[in-house]
C-alpha cells in the first residue's frame, strides 16, 4: 500500500487570508452588502462564520442546500456528486441530472438544511438530503420519502412508455440521509462505532426477492470521532475523503484534509474562489439561514405538539386511573354497607340470643328454687 505524503504548503498556495477588520470595512463600504451582513445578527454563530470565511479562517459550510448545490451541482461538476454517492452506495454510479422538487407529494423537507434528487444512469433515483437537527419520528419520515420517490418514478416512467411500461422498468431508489447531528440511539455500544447504516427489506425466510427502496444514513458526528486510515489502495479511501469534507469546517482541518487527500484539491480551490465574492457569499449565508430558522420553528413546533401529546395521554391514563379507583371505592362503599348491614343483623341476632338467654335463666333459677322448696317440705 502506498501512504500519501504530507503536502503541507499546498493550501495556503490557493488559500489566502484576509485581516479581519479589513473584510468589516470592504463590506460596510457597501450599503447593500453591509445591511446584508447586518440581517445575520439573529444568529450571532452564522454572521461570525460568514467573516471567518470571507477572512479565510473557515470554509464554506458545505452541508446547507446553497452551499452544498453551489459545489456538487452535476451540471456545473458532474464528478463530484457522482464519486460521492459511488464511495456511499458501495457501486460505481453516474449522476445525469437534478430532479424538480416541484411534483413532491410529501412535505418532508421542513427539517433539511441541504435536499436534492437525482436521476442516476441507470434509471434509479436517489435522494440525498442532510438534517441538522435529530427530528422526531425519522424511520417514519424515510419510509415516506422513499415511497414518495418510487411513486415518482412509476409515474414518470409509466407516462414515457405507455402501454408498454412494465413493472420491471422501474429502478432502485435510494434515500440518503446525512445526520449532522444523533441522538443517542446511533451512539449505541453494540453499534461498535458505526457511521453507515444501510438498510434494505429481507424475508425472515430468506426468500430471495429484491424490492426497490434502500436506505443509507450517514452519523456525521459519529465519524468525526473515528481514526480512519489514509491510504489510497484503502476500499473506503474516497468515502472516507468524502466524508471528511463533509465534517471539515475551519481552515485548520481543511489543511489536514488536503495534506491526507490530495483528491480534495479542486472543491477547496473551488471555495476559494468565493473568497472575494462577498454578494454571492452573502446570499448563500442568508438562504441557508432562513432555512435554518425555518427549520428550528418547525422543530420546537414538533417538540411542543409531542409534549402536548405525552401530557394528554397522562391526563387520559390518569382519568382512567381514578375512574377506576371511583369505581374500586364506590364498591368498597358497597361492600362495607352490605358488612355493616350484616353486622347489624348479628348485633340483633346477638341481643336476641341474649334475651332467649336471660329468660332461660330465669326460668332455670325458678325452677331450682321449686325445686328447693321440695326438697324443704320433703
Amino acid at each position: 500500500m502506498t501512504t500519501i505524503k504530507p503536502n503541507k504548503l499546498q493550501l495556503h498556495s490557493f488559500w489566502h487570508k484576509t485581516d479581519r477588520q479589513y473584510v468589516l470595512e470592504s463590506l460596510k463600504a457597501s450599503p447593500g452588502l453591509w445591511a446584508g451582513y447586518r440581517s445575520l445578527e439573529q444568529n450571532s454563530e452564522w454572521q461570525e462564520w460568514f467573516i471567518d470565511f470571507l477572512s479565510g479562517e473557515k470554509i464554506m459550510p458545505i452541508l446547507y442546500d446553497s452551499f452544498f448545490k453551489r459545489l456538487f451541482h452535476p451540471d456545473i461538476h458532474p464528478e463530484r456528486l457522482s464519486s460521492l454517492l459511488t464511495s456511499i452506495l458501495g457501486k460505481k454510479v453516474k449522476v445525469l441530472k437534478i430532479l424538480s422538487n416541484e411534483d413532491v407529494m410529501i412535505d418532508g423537507g421542513a427539517l433539511v438544511i441541504m435536499d436534492i434528487v437525482v436521476e442516476l444512469e441507470d434509471g434509479s433515483i436517489a435522494n440525498v438530503e442532510v438534517q441538522k437537527i435529530p427530528y422526531l419520528f425519522p424511520a417514519e419520515r424515510m419510509s415516506c420519502y422513499s415511497s414518495d420517490l418510487l411513486i415518482r418514478q412509476y409515474s414518470r416512467v409509466k407516462g414515457e412508455k405507455g402501454a408498454a411500461f412494465t413493472y420491471g422498468d422501474l429502478k432502485k431508489v435510494y434515500t440518503i440521509v446525512f445526520f449532522e447531528k444523533t441522538t443517542s440511539d446511533f451512539k449505541a455500544e453494540n453499534l461498535q462505532g458505526s457511521y453507515i447504516h444501510i438498510g434494505r427489506t429481507a424475508f425472515d425466510t430468506g426468500l430471495n426477492l429484491e424490492l426497490l427502496q434502500e436506505y443509507y444514513i450517514i452519523a456525521l458526528d459519529v465519524f468525526k470521532k473515528n481514526i480512519y486510515p489514509k491510504v489510497r489502495e484503502n476500499a473506503d479511501y474516497m468515502q472516507t475523503a468524502w466524508l471528511s469534507l463533509l465534517t471539515t469546517n475551519t481552515l485548520s482541518d481543511a489543511e489536514e484534509l488536503l495534506n491526507n487527500y490530495p483528491c480534495m484539491e479542486d472543491i477547496l480551490r473551488d471555495m476559494s474562489e468565493y473568497l472575494h465574492k462577498p454578494k454571492e457569499v452573502l446570499g448563500m449565508f442568508s438562504d441557508a439561514l432562513r432555512q435554518l430558522d425555518k427549520n428550528t420553528e418547525l422543530y420546537m413546533i414538533e417538540i411542543l405538539e409531542k409534549k402536548n401529546k405525552e401530557l394528554l395521554d397522562t391526563y387520559n391514563t390518569l382519568q382512567s386511573e381514578n375512574s377506576n379507583l371511583q369505581t374500586k371505592n364506590s364498591s368498597l362503599r358497597n361492600e362495607n354497607s352490605n358488612l355493616q348491614n350484616e353486622n347489624s343483623n348479628l348485633q340483633n341476632e346477638n341481643s336476641n340470643l341474649q334475651n332467649e338467654n336471660s329468660n332461660l335463666q330465669k326460668e332455670i333459677d325458678a325452677l331450682k328454687q321449686q325445686i328447693q322448696m321440695y326438697q324443704n317440705n320433703s
